[in-house]
């Protein structure tokens, strides 16, 4: 490595050096080319000779120069490559951490994403989610890694965040395990890490945990809808926006997020209509909601809960929270269930409800129970021709429901099937 003899230049050398490399011992050379004057490492390792660069001189001196050499010697000495370990210290500076790359990945895809729901169910859970105050409010499922870096991230890892909600929660678990997917594809695409993904499912996870469980229409817990009524009437009896609202969307037959979402720019009261936008909706389609009287009668109530500030804003919220410009969370219909004893039942179960009620106790066509639930039914061929969205019908299954809904609890209940003449329109 150029010879025994150590500290062979001086400063005066190294400024008068010809082009060419001079050496001053122990490895360590000048480099001098016709525009630079560097400073290099030469060793021999494993049988290869290795360069390794130090800097130019103009901004890393003789006597810097010469305390790296000695660090590599001292690495070389005790079995390390000092290339490498320059290179994984320059990676450990470059690589970011899970969370910080799941920010990242979070920030580049929100412009695909349709509404801001979509982007906050992928914050809670790839990371820690903050309010406007900094305060942590929530950590994700991915907390054992999130200060972890990417390229460190290993199929035990992702086991130790699957297990034990995979059989608890599969439907949030499979989420899961798709969006850590997700992340680290585009961590190795951008250069941060390299090898197989270990939160693969096919061929990898798949022989690890058990089989996913099969989703069904009504996987959502749902209240059998020959009990709704008697629910409905103890509802009108509790007090409370979540009651309000979780009222509403019986009615409508809505899901919770465009109930809570729902804001009086999409209300017109003289036609008795409901319009949720096509952003908001999961189809990214407009859906028109018919509104019965009672429905009616909630908005009314719910004209009471705007804020003063508010004045005229037609981007109020119809159900808000206490929290100014935030609308009412899950929990908050979630909890209104728990205190009238529907705890076992999720909001969302309602749509199943209204749908078993509909075809058991109703003649409407299918397509119209199916238009009043934002589904879209038949092959492509036949949804091409049906361009309408049957508003007509579905206002008369609406009155329908509403009428189903305010029979007196426990009544006999009459199949509407009796009632063709009525209820078919």
């Amino acid at each position: 490595m150029g010879g025994r003899k150590l500290h062979k230049l001086t400063a005066r050398t190294v400024e008068s050096a010809k082009e060419g490399r001079h050496a001053d011992g122990g490895g360590l050379y000048l480099n001098v080319a016709p525009t630079r004057k560097s400073w290099v490492f030469v060793y021999v390792r494993n049988g290869r000779r290795r360069e390794m660069g130090f800097g130019p001189v103009a901004s890393v001196s003789l006597a810097e120069a010469r305390r790296k050499a000695e660090e590599a010697r001292r690495q070389l000495a005790d079995g390390i490559d000092p290339l490498d370990a320059k290179r994984e210290v320059e990676r450990e500076k470059r690589t970011p951490t899970f969370g910080e790359w799941a920010d990242e990945f979070i920030a580049s895809m929100e412009p695909s994403w349709r509404n801001p729901k979509h982007r906050d169910q992928w914050k809670m859970t790839l990371s820690r989610v903050r309010d406007d105050d900094g305060k942590l409010v929530r950590s994700g499922y991915c907390l054992p890694i999130i200060n972890k870096r990417v390229d460190e991230v290993t199929t035990e890892d992702v086991l130790t965040i699957l297990k034990p909600i995979w059989s608890t929660k599969n439907e949030t678990a499979s989420r899961v395990r798709s969006r850590i997917e997700a992340v680290l594809d585009a961590a190795k695409a951008a250069g941060h890490r390299d090898g197989p993904n270990p939160a693969l499912w096919r061929g990898h996870l798949a022989l690890l945990l058990p089989p996913r469980k099969k989703l069904h229409r009504g996987h959502h817990p749902a209240m059998d809808y020959r009990d709704v009524p008697a629910f409905v009437a103890k509802l009108r009896e509790a007090k409370g926006v979540g009651a309000m609202a979780l009222e509403f969307l019986i009615l409508t037959a809505a899901r919770s997020g465009k109930v809570r979402g729902a804001t009086w720019a999409e209300i017109n009261i003289a036609e008795k209509l409901w319009t949720v936008p096509a952003d908001r909706m999961k189809a990214n389609r407009v859906h028109r909601v018919p509104l019965t009287g009672r429905a009616l009668a909630i908005l009314e109530q719910a004209a009471l809960l705007r804020r003063p500030a508010a004045g005229d804003d037609s981007e109020a919220l119809l159900f808000p929270s206490a929290r100014v410009g935030r609308p009412l969370s899950d929990m908050t219909l979630t909890a209104a269930m728990r205190r009238l004893g529907a705890g076992d039942y999720t909001a969302h179960g309602f749509r199943s409800s209204f749908r078993d009620w509909a075809g058991d106790c109703t003649a409407f066509p299918r397509e119209v129970a199916e238009a009043a639930l934002a589904h879209r039914s038949g092959d492509k061929v036949e949804q091409a021709y049906r361009r309408s969205d049957a508003l007509e019908k579905r206002k008369k299954l609406m009155e329908a429901w509403d009428e189903y809904l305010a029979r007196p609890a426990g009544g006999n209940v009459v199949p509407i099937r009796q009632r063709k003449a009525t209820s078919t329109g």
